[in-house]
C-alpha cells in the first residue's frame, strides 16, 4: 500500500470528526473537502453548528443518519433526531446513506437500526470487514496470486509512467484485489462483472479494465448503445431488407475496400434520416432491389429543403454500397437532384455577445481555448486533440489542425497562465494533451467537448460560433478572397468560397447602406 504524503497531514476534520489525512486550508478530510465545495454554509438542524449543510444538515448528521438508517432504505427525517452522541470514524470509511429505493425484502430480515445509547461509542470495525473491502479480499491483498502479481506490476508501471497520486494507487490496488481474489488460472474477467463489483465500493471500472486488457484478462462483452439501436430498428423491417441495411450500416461505420470509416455520428444521422422511409417501403416491399426512383422522389418532395438533402445523402450512399456489392440492379437515386443549396448569410457576433463569452470564462483552461477559437478559428475538437509538442514558446509559434501558426501576445499570455497552472495542479501528470482537467490528468486521453464547451454553453458567442465568426472577420478584414482564407486556416476551397460570398454579401450591403441609391449625384453634374 502506498505512503500517505508527507506534505498530507493527519488529524481530525472539523466537519464529520473523523481521524485521517486532511485536504485544503481548512483540514477537511477528503469527503467533507468536497461536501464543502458543494454545499453553502449554514446553521445546522441537528447538531446547531455553522457550517457546510445539504438540506439543513452537515455531513456528520448525514453519516449519523444513514448509521441510524436500517438496512439500504432512505433516510426519513426521524433518522435526524438528536441521540445525544455521534459516532467517530476513520477518514474514508464512511459513505453519506444511500439514497435510492427500498428493497424488496421482508421487514423481519431487515437488520435492525443501530441506536448507541448516550456515551457509548460503538465499535469500530477493520478495513478487511467493511462492505467496501471485505475479508477475503483483504486477505487477497496480502497472499497474491499469479494473475494479481502480474496486474499490480501492470498498474505499478502506469502509476510512474502517468504521475498517479497515492489515492489512486491505493484505490487501484483494492480494484484489483476485488477483482482477481478468487482468480483461476485460465478463467477472463468480463466487463458487465466489473460495474456490479467496483461501483458499489467507489473504485474506477475504466482504470480497472484498462489493467487487466493490458495483463490479458479481460474479456471486453460490452455492445454499444449504437449497436443495440441498429439491432432494434433493424428488427423492424423485412428480414432481407435488413440484412443489406445492415450490411451497409457495418461498412459505413467499420470502414471497407475503397471506403474509410465515418463517425458514429455521421453514422447515426444516415439512419435516423433514412429508417422512416425504410419502414414505409417495408409495407410493400421485401427487397431493397423493388424501391424505384418514383418511389424516392415521392418519399423525399415534401421534405424540408436541409432534411431532403440529408436524407438524399444517406440514400445515394445506401443504393450505391448495394450496387457495388451486387445486391440492386439499378441505382434508384441516380438523377434524383437535390436542389441547389442555398447560402446562410451569416452575421457577425455583437460586441455584447463576444463580451458574455469572455466573462464566462473565469478559468485558465476556459480562457486559452475562448482565445484559440476567436483568435485562430481552432474547432473545439482540435483544442481538445493539441498535445504539448504543438506549442514552441521559444519561436513564438504553434501548430493547430497540422498548419504552423504564429502565437500572438494575447493568446502567449493566456497560454503562459494555463501552463503554469497546469504545473501546479497536476505537477505528476504525463498526459501528453495540453488542456486536462481532474478526470484527464492521470490517464493520458483528451477532455471531453462538454467539459470544455461548458462555460460558452447557452450563450450565443459559443467556442464554434466564435471560430465561424473569426473566419467571416477574416474575409471582411481582408478582402473576400478564397486562397487567403484557405491559406490562413486551412478551410477546403468550398468553403472558403462560401466565407468569401457570405463576406462580399456582407459589404455590398454595408456599402448600399451608407450610401443609398438615391442620395448619389448623377454622373458628369457637377453639384450646386
Amino acid at each position: 500500500m502506498a505512503r500517505t504524503r508527507a506534505d498530507t497531514p493527519i488529524g481530525s476534520c472539523p466537519l464529520c470528526l473523523s481521524w485521517g489525512s486532511s485536504y485544503g486550508s481548512q483540514s477537511y478530510c477528503r469527503a467533507c473537502y468536497d461536501f464543502v465545495r458543494r454545499y453553502h454554509p449554514g446553521e445546522c438542524a441537528g447538531c446547531r453548528r455553522i457550517i457546510a449543510v445539504k438540506k439543513g444538515h452537515c455531513r456528520l448528521c448525514w453519516l449519523q443518519a444513514g448509521l441510524t438508517a436500517s438496512g439500504r432504505r432512505r433516510i426519513a427525517p426521524e433518522d435526524f433526531e438528536p441521540t445525544g452522541c455521534w459516532q467517530l470514524s476513520l477518514a474514508g470509511m464512511n459513505r453519506l446513506g444511500n439514497t435510492g429505493p427500498a428493497p424488496e425484502t421482508p421487514a423481519a430480515e431487515l437488520p435492525q437500526p443501530v441506536s448507541p445509547a448516550a456515551g457509548t461509542q460503538l465499535e469500530l470495525r477493520a478495513p478487511g470487514e467493511s462492505r467496501h473491502f471485505d475479508a477475503r479480499h483483504w486477505v487477497a491483498s496480502t497472499i497474491t496470486n499469479e494473475a494479481l502479481l502480474l496486474a499490480r506490476q501492470i498498474a505499478r508501471q502506469l502509476a510512474e509512467t502517468r504521475g498517479w497520486n497515492a489515492r489512486i494507487v491505493i484505490e487501484t490496488g483494492r480494484a484489483l484485489a476485488v477483482v482477481l481474489a478468487d482468480h483461476a488460472p485460465g478463467d477472463m474477467i468480463a466487463w458487465s462483472w466489473l460495474s456490479p463489483a467496483l461501483h458499489s465500493r467507489d473504485l474506477s471500472v475504466t482504470r480497472t479494465a484498462e489493467i487487466l486488457d493490458l495483463a490479458g484478462l479481460l474479456d471486453d462483452d460490452r455492445v454499444s448503445c449504437f449497436a443495440r439501436l441498429i439491432q432494434a430498428r433493424l428488427a423492424l423491417l423485412p428480414r432481407p431488407m435488413a440484412a443489406d441495411v445492415e450490411d451497409w450500416l457495418r461498412t459505413r461505420s467499420q470502414g471497407g475496400p475503397r471506403s474509410r470509416p465515418r463517425d458514429e455520428h455521421t453514422v447515426r444521422m444516415n439512419l435516423n434520416r433514412i429508417h422512416p422511409l425504410l419502414l414505409n417501403w417495408a409495407k410493400q416491399y421485401v427487397h431493397l432491389r423493388e424501391v424505384t426512383a418514383a418511389d424516392v422522389i415521392t418519399a423525399t418532395s415534401l421534405l424540408p429543403g436541409t432534411r431532403r438533402r440529408q436524407t438524399l445523402t444517406a440514400l445515394r450512399s445506401l443504393f450505391g454500397h448495394c450496387k457495388k456489392t451486387g445486391k440492386i440492379f439499378r441505382d434508384p437515386t441516380s438523377g434524383v437532384h437535390d436542389g441547389q443549396r442555398p447560402l446562410i448569410l451569416l452575421q457577425p457576433l455583437r460586441p455584447e455577445q463576444i463580451d458574455q463569452a469572455t466573462a464566462a470564462a473565469v478559468t485558465p483552461a476556459a480562457r486559452l481555448a475562448l482565445a484559440l477559437a476567436a483568435v485562430h478559428a481552432a474547432r473545439p475538437k482540435t483544442i481538445r486533440e493539441l498535445h504539448l509538442d504543438d506549442v514552441d514558446l521559444g519561436n513564438r509559434r504553434m501548430v493547430i489542425a497540422g498548419r504552423t501558426r504564429p502565437l500572438d501576445d494575447l493568446t502567449r499570455h493566456l497560454l503562459l497562465a494555463w501552463l503554469q497552472h497546469r504545473s501546479h495542479r497536476w505537477p505528476g501528470t504525463a498526459n501528453p494533451h495540453l488542456i486536462v482537467n481532474q478526470q484527464t490528468a492521470m490517464t493520458t486521453r483528451a477532455v471531453s467537448e462538454n467539459w470544455l464547451t461548458e462555460s460558452c454553453r447557452g450563450l450565443t458567442a459559443t467556442l464554434e460560433a466564435l471560430r465561424v465568426d473569426r473566419q467571416l472577420e477574416e474575409a471582411l478584414t481582408h478582402g473576400p478572397d478564397p486562397l487567403h482564407l484557405a491559406a490562413v486556416f486551412g478551410i477546403d476551397d468550398t468553403t472558403a468560397i462560401r466565407y468569401a460570398t457570405i463576406a462580399r454579401q456582407l459589404l455590398e450591403t454595408a456599402a448600399g447602406q451608407q450610401d443609398p441609391a438615391g442620395s448619389r449625384e448623377p454622373k458628369g453634374q457637377n453639384p450646386p
